[in-house]
């Protein structure tokens, strides 16, 4: 370009070494790729109803979903992809779903955000027992 100086050795050579830094920061604060977008897009299958006791919830890592029974017995189901930056959530403590990735906090039996960063509450998918099996998802 006319009229500009042309960078120095030096300024291109901090600049090639800032990049990848940068880039792993960017990667650190990413959803987490298509992998942590995958929740159920068909019915599935997660094993046998009695797995869950009443008062209790399961977290289905290989699912992305945390299915929760009340007390009366009904199950409810929500995806464990955080809703804050799209990390799955691989941690279950009682009814308390943990984000590895922020701290995010989630109620396993109604979805609720329970600690931020996340504000937005979980998704929630359908959840019927059939022939005393779980099945989650669109058509379940």
């Amino acid at each position: 370009m006319p009229g500009r100086p042309a960078p120095s050795r030096r300024t291109v050579l901090r600049g090639a070494a800032l990049t990848p830094v940068a880039g792993l920061g960017l990667t650190a604060c990413s959803g987490g790729g298509s992998e942590a977008a995958a929740t159920p897009t068909a019915p599935v299958d997660l094993g046998a109803e009695s797995e869950i006791a009443k008062g209790s919830a399961k977290l289905y890592r290989d699912s992305n979903v945390v299915v929760s029974r009340a007390a009366n017995g009904t199950l409810k189901a929500y995806s464990t992809i955080c809703t804050h930056a799209q990390c799955p959530i691989n941690k279950l403590d009682g009814t308390t779903l943990i984000c590895p990735c922020h701290g995010s906090q989630f109620d396993a039996t109604t979805g609720k955000v329970l600690q931020s960063p996340a504000t937005e509450p979980l998704q929630e998918l359908k959840a019927t027992a059939e022939n005393d099996r779980i099945v989650v998802g669109p058509g379940a």
